[in-house]
């Protein structure tokens, strides 16, 4: 095994379904044992331990995510898309298991990385390039990314995907909700078989580096006279259904903005909010997947760079209305308005709005005098966040109330949610406001 740039060391990808299987099957028995162990811990110290407490240990959730990233794959991927990256959809404890897994997975050792060269470029793949870098620059949870050169002097960012992972797709869906559904971690009420079907059919699209390509272009071509941001070109040539070959764009990891002025923070994280509201009411067409390593920033022309496109998808006109009028009521100051507008959306049933009406009330009101405080709204002031999860998670401890919104609204939020957090994270400071209030009027005037 070889170690990458930051030090990561090669390990091979379980290429079939039978070796995916047992994988989860060791992820099962560690857990178990860990259960085991704390369990005769915590009665030794006169404790009666609860099935729920002995699963959700700190040991038990890095074994979970650890397993998991060696699987790679949808079995990685998965764990992030439930995660939602904030916990706002599912329970905080089962989100923070999940939100474990990050998009730096360990890289393939070079036996693997060979054998898809060859399979998908041919033996002779060496002769198609000027320059190969072996060590990956980025490995995440469907493949990983090199550098290369092509004979005319043309800089690639090449991304290989991990073998198996197309195949093993389904399997790993179900596997995970499997261990969800025998940990208990999601109770019997809450239905999430259409949730697991809509991340199939993602998976599958994300895994076609074809379609990537072509979701790709469609940004570019978008975003072609916008110099805040750029979007790298696939090569077709080099392209296949598990190699994407585009043009390799330099730039700093976004997190590094955090070192720069507030005005420098304040108008890149504008800009991505803007563009998250064009994606959704101008262009009906999202980028998905906001994990940070998906942006880069350019200091010397001042822009930001847009990576990975695989999460791409069309947002339904329904989608797009319900989203307009939460932001009418938000624009409104109004509470009741708000809570009409998540019934409306998918967001809160009447059931939890009946039990909980009191804790919804408080969570809105904590929301809207926060979010009409003159002045821009500042990001890295996380007390309002603090006291609505405190709420949140009240309600949380009622399984009744555990609910999910319409599936194209939670790819939909997990954008939303995930350039929020981007925003905290830099301790932006955004005049919201101002952003939304086209669009909470109608397209005509957010042209």
């Amino acid at each position: 095994m070889k170690d990458d740039p930051t030090g990561r060391r090669g390990r091979a990808v379980p290429g079939t379904r039978f070796s995916r299987f047992g994988r989860f099957g060791q992820l099962a028995t560690g857990v178990a044992g860990g259960m085991m162990a704390e369990g005769v811990r915590r009665l030794a110290e006169g404790e009666r331990p609860h099935l729920r407490d002995l699963l959700l240990t700190p040991g038990n959730a890095r074994r979970m995510a650890e397993r998991l990233s060696h699987l790679r794959g949808a079995a990685m991927k998965l764990g992030q898309m439930i995660s939602m990256d904030a916990g706002d959809v599912l329970p905080g404890d089962l989100a923070e298991i999940l939100a474990r897994l990050r998009d730096q997975a360990d890289p393939m050792p070079d036996r693997q990385l060979d054998h898809m060269l060859a399979v998908e470029w041919g033996p002779q793949w060496r002769s198609r390039l000027a320059r190969f870098d072996r060590r990956p620059i980025a490995a995440a949870s469907i493949g990983q990314v090199h550098r290369a050169r092509t004979y005319d002097g043309r800089e690639l960012a090449v991304k290989i995907q991990y073998p198996g992972v197309r195949e093993s797709i389904d399997a790993d869906v179900d596997n995970v909700a499997t261990l969800l559904r025998v940990s208990r971690l999601v109770p019997s009420g809450l239905t999430i078989a259409p949730l697991l079907e809509e991340a199939k059919r993602q998976l599958h699209e994300e895994a076609d580096y074809v379609r990537e390509g072509e979701q790709m272009t469609r940004f570019a071509d978008l975003l072609v006279d916008d110099p805040t941001f750029c979007v790298p070109r696939p090569v077709p040539d080099l392209s296949t259904t598990r190699i994407l070959a585009m043009d390799y764009m330099p730039g700093d990891a976004i997190e590094t903005l955090a070192n720069e002025p507030q005005a420098v923070r304040d108008r890149q994280v504008e800009r991505l909010m803007a563009l998250t509201l064009r994606e959704l009411f101008l262009f009906s067409l999202m980028q998905t997947d906001p994990n940070f390593a998906n942006y880069r920033y350019q200091r010397d022309r001042d822009r930001l760079v847009l990576l990975d496109f695989g999460a791409t998808r069309p947002i339904e006109a329904q989608t797009v209305e319900r989203y307009r009028g939460l932001l009418e009521a938000a624009l409104s100051g109004r509470r009741e308005t708000v809570r009409e507008a998540c019934v409306h959306s998918g967001f809160l049933d009447t059931g939890t709005l009946a039990r909980e009406g009191r804790r919804i009330d408080r969570m809105i009101d904590i929301g809207l005098e926060t979010f009409h405080r003159p002045g821009p709204f500042d990001f890295g002031d996380r007390r309002f966040a603090r006291l609505v999860a405190e709420e949140g998670q009240a309600i949380a401890e009622d399984p009744a109330n555990w609910t999910l919104p319409p599936n194209d609204m939670l790819f939909v939020q997990r954008k939303i949610t995930g350039t929020a957090l981007i925003a905290a994270r830099l301790k932006a400071r955004v005049d919201v406001r101002a952003l939304i209030a086209p669009y909470a009027r109608g397209p005509a005037d957010a042209a």
